[in-house]
C-alpha cells in the first residue's frame, strides 16, 4: 500500500507532480459543487488524461533523443516509471468515494481528499530529503516547499468556495 499512495525512490517526482495535479483537479471540481461520485469521476478521468500525455511526450522526446522510434517495451518502461502519477490519486479518491456512498459528508470528503494530499505532500518532501541525505535545514526547506504547493491549492479551493 505504502508504493501505492508514495511511489518508490524513483517516483518521488511523479507522485508529487499526481498529488498537485489530484489537488488541483479536486479544487477545480469542488468549486462547481459536484457530487463526490462526480468529483472522483473527473478527477480519475483528469489524471488518467494528463498520465497517458505524459507518456506520450516523454516517449516523443526519447524517441527524438535516440533517434528513432522507440520499440514497445521503451513505451512501456516510460508508462512504469511515470505510474506514480495516476497512483498518487489512490488515497485523495478513496476519501471521495467515502463521500459517495455516504460515510463521509461531501464537504468532508473533499477536505479529507485535500488533507491526505498535503499529507502525501509532507511525506514526498521528508522521502526526498532522506534519499539526498539532507540536513535538517534542507529537509525543512524541501518539506516547506511541498507544503507551500499544497497549501496554495487549498487556498484556491477556499477563494474559490467564498
Amino acid at each position: 500500500m505504502a508504493r501505492i499512495v508514495l511511489g518508490t525512490a524513483d517516483t518521488v517526482a511523479g507522485s508529487v507532480y499526481g498529488t498537485i495535479v489530484v489537488m488541483g483537479a479536486i479544487t477545480v471540481g469542488a468549486g462547481g459543487a459536484l457530487d463526490p461520485w462526480r468529483l472522483a469521476s473527473a478527477v480519475a478521468a483528469t489524471v488518467i488524461v494528463l498520465w497517458l500525455t505524459h507518456v506520450y511526450s516523454h516517449g516523443l522526446g526519447e524517441s527524438i533523443g535516440r533517434g528513432r522510434q522507440l520499440e514497445r517495451e521503451e513505451l512501456i518502461a516510460i508508462a512504469r516509471r511515470e505510474l506514480a502519477i495516476p497512483l498518487a490519486a489512490v488515497a485523495p479518491l478513496v476519501a471521495l468515494f467515502l463521500g459517495g456512498i455516504g460515510l463521509l459528508r461531501e464537504t468532508s470528503a473533499v477536505w479529507l481528499a485535500l488533507g491526505l494530499g498535503l499529507a502525501i505532500l509532507a511525506v514526498q518532501g521528508f522521502r526526498y530529503a532522506a534519499l539526498e541525505h539532507l540536513g535538517g535545514r534542507d529537509t525543512a526547506k524541501g518539506v516547506a516547499v511541498n507544503l507551500a504547493l499544497g497549501l496554495g491549492i487549498i487556498a484556491m479551493k477556499v477563494a474559490v468556495a467564498h
